[in-house]
């Protein structure tokens, strides 16, 4: 604050508002507090004045409406890298059973829930698979697990993986990991499960990823007997690539390769960070796959795994997961979880109506997770063998050329260029900001600060101080200076009744020695019976020196 002037500033108290107005930094308030009369000059410095901090206060309720909006913008960047993660990548055959491996027992349990087969087409339909029909007397097996007929009668690896090369260094089935997906048993490269070590690569373009050739095995597909939603009309195999901690939706995300070509997919890195509420939508809180229709004892049970990282594609599997768990009692076989697997018929029944219907009204409402990674892919194929090849790949791999064309594909895989784009949210107002417009606003409107801020409030406490406190200092005040009044006019007119004593020039006369006095009382009432009077040991004693006569 401005120091004060003047005798007559130094004589008003500190909650004098014109006091205040001429030692407070906000500008105008001294030329409207002002000593002097009213005038038209004062009149205009007060209307600016209302006007600047009436302007300030919407500016600054502008300000904080934006904020509370909670805007962000989207920030894309190409970052340089020396070494990036090879992606997972996922290959599943069109065909999820090979009829070779399609048993009577198989055809009694699922045909029906897989294949649309009625219990009388069964002969015929082990006819079509070149297969003889079930021996007379065949009597099922009691149980059917699922998750064995498509570990068991899916493509293997070993059979499809012609030939696979990282980097131009040999890879093999061992370099895989089994997974199941809704079109059965899949196969998984650098998955990274189990603890494996992530690979890696500097370099991009062809040569620097991953190259396979593949046999799809058109021989040991399905006949296709009955049209329905499940019944595979091509050839080929669906390739996913997505991030080690995304579960693949392979069925919904996978690209198709045909036999007969050699794709190349080119990809390029891409990393997504989102904001959580109340900037965006994000979320990273993971769900728990298993239904629990009633909370489980917290002492019996045994301490939860860790949850995986939160994904979209995880989250939309493990919501597909609750919603079969608790229509049905179990769970399909690529489901996670702990809850059976069901049978054949609660596939039939239960658990593929209650998925279709899921999907079309779209019940599961995952946000993005706040930090993701996904593949930008670029596709070209050129078709193989070529004529000058063919008899070359047919001694190769001891096949026909008839049946390469129509079974042979191959995969090349690789990054385009070792960078990466980054797409982020960021908050587009942040509270810095919004600090930093109000403390704008007010230097410009009203040439304030926030000490003028400290100042306003040290007035208010003086005002407090001074008005508040004050009255009821003086009130408690007067109130005990109008007692001592009442006590001392009745102390003189008992003195009127005291009789003449002569004292002596050395007399010491003590009110011990006089008779008792009477109090008045200081309410309206009637006097009492017997007036009150102060004993010796509760009134004071005072002496008086005799005077000479």
């Amino acid at each position: 604050m401005k120091p004060t002037s003047g005798p007559e500033e130094a004589r008003r108290p500190a909650s004098d508002i014109r006091v205040f107005a001429s030692n407070c930094s906000m500008h105008g308030l001294g030329h409207v507090f002002g000593p002097g009369s009213l005038s038209l000059r004062r009149g205009m410095w007060a209307a600016a004045v209302v006007l600047s901090v009436a302007t300030f206060l919407y500016q600054v309720a502008e300000r904080v409406r934006y904020y509370r909006e909670f805007h962000h913008q989207t920030a894309l960047d190409e970052r340089e890298s020396h070494r990036l993660i090879f992606p997972a990548v996922t290959l599943c055959n069109i065909n999820p059973l090979r009829r070779s491996r399609l048993t009577p027992n198989d055809l009694h349990w699922a045909g029906s829930a897989l294949l649309g087969l009625d219990p009388a087409e069964h002969a015929a339909f082990l006819r079509a698979l070149g297969r003889p029909p079930a021996p007379s007397g065949f009597m099922p097996s009691p149980t059917f697990d699922m998750a064995q007929l498509y570990a068991r009668a899916g493509h293997s690896l070993d059979d499809m993986l012609l030939d696979c090369r990282f980097r131009g260094q040999p890879c093999g089935p061992e370099n895989f990991t089994t997974i199941f997906t809704r079109m059965g048993k899949c196969y998984t490269f650098n998955s990274g499960a189990d603890g494996a070590e992530l690979l890696t690569t500097t370099r991009g373009g062809m040569g620097n990823g991953l190259d396979i050739m593949l046999d799809v095995q058109q021989e040991e597909y399905l006949p296709v007997w009955r049209d329905n939603e499940e019944t595979p009309f091509e050839v080929g195999i669906r390739v996913q690539i997505h991030s080690q901690e995304e579960p693949p939706i392979i069925d919904q995300l996978g690209l198709g390769v045909s036999p007969g070509y050699q794709t190349f997919v080119s990809c390029q890195q891409q990393q997504l960070s989102f904001l959580p509420p109340p900037w965006g939508d994000c979320s990273s809180a993971s769900l728990n796959p298993n239904y629990e229709p009633e909370p489980s004892d917290p002492l019996g049970s045994p301490s939860p795994s860790p949850s995986p990282p939160y994904t979209l594609m995880g989250c939309r599997l493990a919501c597909e997961t609750r919603y079969v768990a608790r229509k049905c009692g179990c769970r399909m076989v690529y489901m996670p979880g702990d809850v059976p697997v069901c049978s054949p018929q609660q596939y039939k029944n239960c658990a593929h109506p209650a998925i279709d219907a899921m999907l079309r009204k779209d019940s599961c409402a995952c946000p993005n997770p706040c930090a993701s990674t996904r593949y930008a892919k670029e596709l070209s194929m050129v078709r193989i063998p070529s004529r000058a090849a063919a008899r070359f790949l047919a001694r190769k791999l001891n096949r026909s050329e008839a049946y390469i064309a129509e079974n042979v594909l191959a995969l090349d895989i690789f990054f385009e260029a070792i960078n990466y784009e980054t797409v982020e949210q960021k908050k587009a107002y942040e509270m810095s900001e919004l600090l930093g417009d109000i403390g704008g606003q007010m230097g410009l409107f009203i040439g304030a600060s926030l000490l003028t801020i400290l100042e306003i409030l040290d007035y208010l406490c003086e005002v407090f101080r001074d008005k508040v406190l004050g009255y009821f200092w003086n009130r408690q005040h007067s109130q005990r200076h109008s007692s001592t009044n009442l006590l001392q006019e009745g102390l003189g007119s008992h003195r009127t009744q005291v009789p003449h004593l002569s004292l002596g020039p050395s007399t010491l006369l003590c009110s011990e020695d006089l008779p008792p006095l009477p109090v008045p009382s200081p309410r309206l009432s009637p006097p009492p019976t017997a007036p009150a009077t102060l004993s010796h040991s509760s009134r004071p004693a005072v002496c008086v020196l005799g005077a000479p006569p």
